[in-house]
């Protein structure tokens, strides 16, 4: 790739850029923590600030920070995967059914009345189910010697419009009062009520599948070749594949279900990755996750600071998200980017 920064400065850039949003999202909202309360928090030195600032950081703050990025890392290396698997710049972590899943799980616990942990339960399981359906259809219906990558990809466009049906549904259905204003909130995405509780539930199945990702990213550059080529060269595709997408899934369904269903992610941080470092996977991916960390904790902090109503993190990462992709494929266009 043409114009890609060297690794040491892509990564001196993207660690600042993370860095500068962490301390700005632990700093904005509400209740405001000064830079000096800051830096006396950070080291350990907590008794000497205002006991409300404390509480503040320590149980509404650091836990939406933790999990604010371990959502934007965790999307943004299920897309860079994604886009390299299916060899397609247009493709996502909900490209086979997982955030439409997980989007049911969490409308049907709603709609059941389910606690905010059985919500969250209900909504990683549906994100697993959307993906073994996706893969058993597309198993039944391809034929010999079909392409298994479209397929796929048709297989989860068909499901995934069937999934989105049923949330209709059951919006429908729904109590117009209390039920259906839940569920329009959830499907929009907020890290409004999220606490360690949530982070640390969350972080298990989510950090199983990034090390996933992380840990195959080198073998992941073969899948950008053909089937014929990679198999050429000893690769069993097959494995490889299912091993990423697994991790992918895992990934996006334990985020989903912690702050629900937040598009663009996954689709416009690895672009901007793809432009600093270059298409490499073995950097690519985890450029994207740290670049998705900064991004969404960025998103976040506008969302708390922009208005006297919280924005739902999904109007925010579309409507920033679109005029960025646009300008990353003006970008890329005008260097020659391949």
């Amino acid at each position: 790739m043409r114009g890609a920064l060297g690794g040491a400065l892509a990564w001196a850039l993207a660690l600042g850029a993370l860095g500068v949003a962490v301390l700005a999202a632990l700093s904005v909202g509400r209740f405001p923590i000064s830079a000096g309360d800051l830096a006396l928090l950070l080291t350990g030195r907590g008794d000497a600030v205002e006991p409300a600032a404390a509480t503040v950081f320590w149980n509404i703050r650091a836990p939406r920070v933790a999990g604010a990025m371990l959502m934007g890392a965790a999307l943004a290396g299920a897309g860079a995967a994604f886009q390299a698997m299916f060899r397609n710049p247009l493709a996502s972590p909900d490209l086979l059914g997982v955030s439409a899943g997980a989007s049911l799980g969490a409308v049907a616990g709603i709609f059941l009345g389910l606690p905010v942990a059985g919500v969250q339960g209900a909504a990683f399981a549906g994100g697993l189910a959307a993906v073994a359906g996706v893969g058993a259809v597309a198993r039944a219906v391809r034929a010999e010697g079909g392409d298994p990558l479209l397929v796929l990809v048709l297989a989860g466009i068909a499901l995934g419009a069937l999934i989105g049906a049923a949330i209709s549904l059951l919006k429908v259905f729904a109590d117009p009062y209390n039920q259906l204003p839940a569920i329009t909130f959830w499907l929009l995405g907020t890290l409004s009520g999220v606490n360690a509780g949530d982070v640390l539930a969350a972080s298990g199945p989510a950090l199983a599948g990034i090390v996933t990702l992380v840990l195959l990213r080198w073998r992941l550059n073969l899948l950008t070749l053909s089937e014929d080529e990679a198999r050429a060269l000893g690769v069993a595709t097959g494995p490889l594949r299912a091993a990423a997408v697994g991790g992918a899934t895992l990934a996006t369904a334990s985020v989903t279900a912690l702050a629900g269903a937040v598009g663009w992610i996954g689709l416009v941080v690895p672009h901007a990755a793809r432009l600093l470092g270059g298409p490499e996977l073995s950097r690519l991916i985890p450029l994207s996750m740290v670049l998705g960390a900064a991004f969404l904790l960025g998103v976040d902090s506008i969302a708390r600071g922009a208005a006297r109503t919280e924005v739902p993190l999904g109007i925010l990462t579309a409507a920033l998200g679109t005029p960025l992709f646009l300008y990353l494929l003006a970008t890329a266009a005008r260097r020659g980017v391949s």
